[in-house]
């Protein structure tokens, strides 16, 4: 049986907007941790991204940061000019540049790392434990779902 119905649909019940809305609201709360390092929200991403295995190529971050392959070249082209990352031709393949994060990088990541986990901390005091584990299983199952569902054309 469905969730939701047209009569009955709207934004403080829909999980795409609530979702959107406390990303935003994240980030801005996290503006000034990343403009104290000398970086953006999606710079930190970045860095955060490479030092998890997660962005190997800029293809690959800009799929893992849901950004076009355009834009997260001149994201890359910045980090590098920044000192914070390298880029790396493979033998195998010479078309492929691998991204690596640099000793700074990764000291500028870590930093930023501690903040967010304060912040993260700090906003979800008032949750239990079993709160948090509950909200985190659920989002994994939803982003398991999604990604399933990408490309398939809804009802």
């Amino acid at each position: 049986m469905p969730f939701y119905a047209d009569s009955e649909f709207a934004p403080d019940i829909s999980i795409g907007y609530l979702i959107r809305r406390a990303h935003q609201l994240g980030g801005v709360a996290m503006e000034p941790v990343f403009a104290a390092e000398g970086l953006t929200g999606i710079q930190w991403s970045a860095l955060v991204s490479i030092f998890f295995g997660r962005g190997v190529t800029a293809a690959d971050l800009a799929r893992d940061l849901g950004h076009d392959k355009g834009a997260m070249t001149r994201l890359v082209d910045t980090l590098e000019e920044r000192g914070w990352i390298t880029r790396q031709r493979t033998p195998e393949d010479r078309r492929c540049v691998k991204l690596a994060l640099t000793g700074e990088g990764e000291a500028v990541a870590l930093r930023c790392k501690r903040h967010v986990v304060a912040c993260w901390n700090t906003w979800l005091a008032d949750w239990s434990e079993a709160e948090v584990q509950m909200m985190i299983s659920l989002l994994q199952k939803l982003r398991g779902t999604l990604a399933v569902a990408a490309g398939a054309p809804c009802a």
